[in-house]
């Protein structure tokens, strides 16, 4: 952590604010609130089937540019 961190980092209000939109942004579009953490707990058991992928590192989230939502799912390769 930098001396400048101090001045950049996330304020609880911010974190706070970036909960309730993604939470209304379940809601609008009908999601459970956990859909998010059932849908990597299913992939992890889908991929965890191979040994090529790192199920560690499964990233899934719904993200919003401009006008338009989208879900971005990231399923890394393992280094060999």
């Amino acid at each position: 952590m930098g001396i400048l961190d101090i001045f950049f980092r996330n304020k609880s209000k911010d974190v706070a604010k970036q909960r309730l939109t993604m939470v209304l942004a379940y809601e609008r579009r009908g999601l459970a609130p956990n859909f998010i953490e059932s849908l990597r707990d299913d992939l992890i058991a889908v991929f965890s089937k191979y040994y090529q992928f790192d199920v560690n590192n499964i990233e899934v989230e719904l993200k919003k540019e401009n006008s338009a939502e989208e879900l971005w799912i990231s399923i890394p390769l393992k280094n060999n």
